[in-house]
């Protein structure tokens, strides 16, 4: 029993290294980095000492906030900045590469990038910029980053990429920590129907709809390419640890899917707006399962080749953040749960590909 037992153990511990190396393979894939190192500059551009002040023929200086702000995320990573200063003054923001999606990058970049123009330093560290609608985390990363690099540029200082620490009292923060600590630990004791309940609408108010944290492709490969900093990132790593740990060390498959997981949560309240349910035999659960995992094969096969590796933005994971999510994101999500009312938890049984990445690295069907 107990050689079998460790045998499991070690077959789930191998899952695990699998699923994440595949990951990091992706991410430095699609960013040429990982956990904050950019692998692509090491090889093409070693020459290179100070990455982050650049003074330029015209006595002005230009701050890049990559390794200033590895801990601010967009939807899709991070969304590294040059900010150009001349006579003391912000001269101009400037873009840098990330994997944002497009549309809504370029929307958050067009109503913000300007904004500091003409400012001094002071002013433009003072000043309280609104996210713009419809482009909510890109705006966000925008504005974290511009903060990050005018602190540089007022302290001449060496890039920390530090925490910000008042974020960590905010409402928001504190909250999610409680409810993700909560659903990581009460469930493997609990078993209440009513505790059951409230922990469910609570993934979904305060993890999904208020605080937008889920596992999901986007933020794994985020991590993965610009690395986990701690405290500031302590919510996502708790869901992490409930998503991959919990399965290697306890031995609780779906763990995250079925107790953490806002998408999954929304399914299972919504399971309950009926007691009509439809039946699928069990011919057809095996064909919806092939299709899952044909699904999820065809987009493994387009990150790998590039051909479209934009999908992962478009998990129905994103209708949380409906400030920000596209119409077809947002419809799909409606449409899930409105079945999930008569078929259990449709999403994550026949289609989600992070639920199929997970099943994986807990070497299951």
């Amino acid at each position: 029993m107990v050689k079998r037992q460790r045998k499991g153990f070690v077959a789930r511990l191998l899952s695990l290294v699998v699923v994440v190396l595949i990951l990091a393979a992706a991410a430095i894939l699609r960013d040429g980095r990982i956990l904050g190192h950019d692998l692509r500059e090491a090889h093409e551009a070693k020459a290179l000492k100070n990455d982050t002040l650049e003074v330029t023929p015209d006595g002005a200086f230009v701050v890049n906030t990559k390794p200033l702000a590895k801990d601010v995320q967009g939807y899709g990573g991070p969304v590294p900045l040059k900010i150009h200063i001349k006579d003391g003054r912000v001269a101009a923001v400037e873009a840098e590469p990330n994997a944002e999606s497009p549309d809504f990058f370029n929307r958050a970049a067009k109503g913000l990038l300007s904004a500091w123009n003409g400012k001094t330093l002071d002013e433009a560290s003072q000043m309280q910029v609104d996210a713009v609608t419809g482009a909510t985390y890109s705006s966000k990363a925008i504005i974290g980053n511009v903060k990050r690099g005018l602190q540089f540029a007022q302290k001449q200082a060496a890039p920390t990429g530090g925490t910000d620490w008042a974020d960590l009292l905010s409402a928001k923060f504190l909250a999610g920590l409680i409810v993700a600590l909560m659903a990581a630990t009460l469930p493997l004791f609990v078993k209440n129907k009513t505790y059951r309940t409230v922990q469910l609408v609570l993934n979904v108010a305060v993890l999904g709809l208020w605080g937008g944290t889920f596992v999901s492709y986007s933020s794994m490969m985020g991590f993965l390419s610009g690395g986990l900093d701690l405290p500031a990132m302590l919510v996502p790593a708790v869901l992490l640890i409930t998503a991959f740990v919990y399965p290697v060390a306890l031995g609780k498959k779906s763990y995250y899917c079925a107790n953490v997981c806002p998408l999954g949560s929304l399914q299972q309240l919504a399971s309950r707006c009926s007691k009509r349910k439809i039946q699928l035999s069990p011919a057809w659960l095996h064909r919806l399962d092939w299709l899952r995992q044909g699904l999820w094969a065809a987009l493994m096969l387009c990150m790998w080749s590039g051909l479209w590796m934009d999908w992962i933005n478009h998990e129905l994971f994103a209708a949380f953040i409906f400030q920000s999510a596209s119409v077809g994101v947002l419809v799909a999500a409606a449409v899930v749960a409105v079945l999930s009312a008569f078929i259990t938890r449709p999403y994550c049984r026949f289609v989600c590909p992070t639920g199929t990445l997970l099943k994986l690295s807990q070497n299951s069907k």
